[in-house]
């Protein structure tokens, strides 16, 4: 079965729909909020604290800046507060960016469970290397991958039309 990316959500597939284009400031905005979130994870090294940053990831996956409070935050306070701007971009690669993000805390909460602190640190610390390249310069290493990905074929042109011009 294909699913024809345009077509419009019915049904319970509305509950996950990812916005589509999303601002890049609410975006690079989610990305410093999660660097603040890592960084205490980091510093704390308790499980809770993983969890609660692969669970923000893990609700922007399923719908973007609807589920997730770092997304509302940015979405409805920091970009109109602060940036007071907008850059629409695609969305697909942002979700599967999301996706890469709740790969890396999904894996240091798992290392942190299982007794491994340090090793769940360093995979945060990567996490924050790639947030702040976001949050800083607009560079989602997530993004380009996608774009790699889309270019091999593995990801289908049909996922993100946009992207693959």
């Amino acid at each position: 079965m294909t699913v024809d990316a345009s077509a419009p959500a019915t049904g319970w597939r509305r509950a996950f729909v990812f916005p589509n284009p999303v601002n890049d400031y609410a975006a690079r905005s989610t990305a410093g909020l999660v660097i603040v979130l890592a960084v205490a994870a980091i510093a704390v090294n308790q499980w809770w604290l993983y969890a609660v940053l692969a669970a923000g990831f893990a609700l922007r996956v399923a719908g973007g800046p609807r589920y997730s409070p770092f997304g509302r935050l940015a979405v409805h306070v920091i970009v109109p507060q602060v940036w007071k701007k907008e850059k629409l971009v695609a969305g697909p690669p942002k979700r599967f960016a999301q996706a890469v993000g709740l790969a890396f805390s999904g894996t240091a909460l798992i290392l942190s469970l299982t007794g491994l602190g340090l090793a769940a640190q360093i995979v945060t610390g990567a996490l924050v290397v790639a947030a702040f390249l976001e949050f800083a310069f607009g560079l989602c290493l997530g993004c380009v991958a996608f774009g790699y990905l889309q270019k091999a074929g593995i990801i289908p042109s049909t996922v993100c039309v946009d992207c693959a011009r």
